[in-house]
């Protein structure tokens, strides 16, 4: 049995500890938050529900990070939220340095952990983490993909009246507007999409699945937190069962689509070495233009993070 650190027991880290609760594979899982006793009072309010969610997962919540000696995997969560008219990239100067010390203070006490990123903006908080902690790449990525890749798999559910369970897809590139949806490598239940709903609605899904995460900020007048909660949460769960599943997530490129050096949303296999592999796709010229275009908008906002000199 494992043991799993959350940093931030707002929303989302809330909501990843919940859900890995529930699904009862984890020995113990760690809230930590500035605000030590909300921290307690979200790992309580979880806890309490164990004999409801008939589950033995123990939960603890701290603003002490002696608590989290040991962890395997870390989930850092913690961050401010994005506000109505914000970008991601508004963010980066408040977040990168919270993401920078949590990093600091994790290593303190667990030598070699996994470290998952859901801070935004989401690919140069992945890049920060892996700077600040000296580990392999492999073992520090970002959570992106798998969340843009359900918001574009629950429109087409909507869209097609299926189950979203029938739907596969991949995306690819920044978390944010230059992603990268991927038509082509999307199927129903094995049929290509493109068989099943005409060009103009499936475009019309792309361009809300790249503004998902704005369109739901809108509503709220804050980020969203159950899917990214979830989305993290099967990460996790996907690295200590060891499954190998493939996952679109935020990884450093080494080369692969042309790119070296960068984190860069691309599907990988996730086991219990973090990334175990990085899945290089057959793009076409359509496609590789796209990454391009994402890969140096998030290339831009890495420069102004190494301009701070954080880590």
């Amino acid at each position: 049995m494992s043991k799993v650190t959350v940093i931030g027991a707002g929303n989302v880290g809330a909501t990843v500890a919940d859900v890995l609760a529930h699904k009862d594979f984890v020995k113990e899982v760690v809230l930590v938050d500035i605000r030590g006793d909300f921290a307690k009072g979200k790992a309580l309010d979880i806890w309490q529900q164990a004999p409801i969610g008939n589950y033995s997962t123990r939960l603890k919540g701290t603003d002490n990070y002696k608590d989290t000696k040991g962890s395997d995997v870390v989930v850092i969560t913690a961050g401010i939220p994005r506000k109505p008219g914000m970008s991601r990239d508004d963010l980066i100067s408040t977040n990168a340095g919270i993401v920078v010390s949590c990093v600091k203070n994790i290593l303190k006490y667990s030598k070699n952990p996994i470290i998952i990123v859901v801070s935004n903006p989401l690919d140069v908080m992945t890049h920060a983490a892996w700077k600040a902690s000296g580990l392999p790449s492999n073992r520090v990525f970002g959570m992106a993909g798998i969340l843009d890749t359900a918001r574009y798999r629950a429109f087409l559910a909507e869209a097609l009246n299926t189950s979203p369970k029938e739907i596969q897809a991949i995306l690819m590139g920044g978390h944010g507007d230059t992603m990268v949806p991927l038509p082509r490598y999307t199927t129903v239940s094995g049929i290509p999409v493109t068989e099943l709903i005409d060009k103009d609605s499936l475009n019309a899904i792309v361009e809300r699945t790249k503004t998902g995460g704005g369109e739901l900020v809108q509503l709220m007048g804050t980020s969203a937190w159950y899917a990214p909660g979830a989305a993290a949460a099967q990460m996790v769960e996907a690295i200590l069962k060891d499954e190998n599943r493939i996952f679109p997530v935020c990884a450093k490129l080494t080369g692969q689509y042309g790119i070296n050096d960068l984190y860069l949303g691309a599907p990988v296999k996730l086991g219990r070495n973090g990334i175990e592999e990085i899945i290089e796709l057959q793009l076409n010229g359509s496609e590789k233009k796209m990454l391009q275009k994402s890969a140096k908008a998030v290339e831009e906002v890495i420069n102004v993070f190494e301009k701070m000199k954080l880590a």
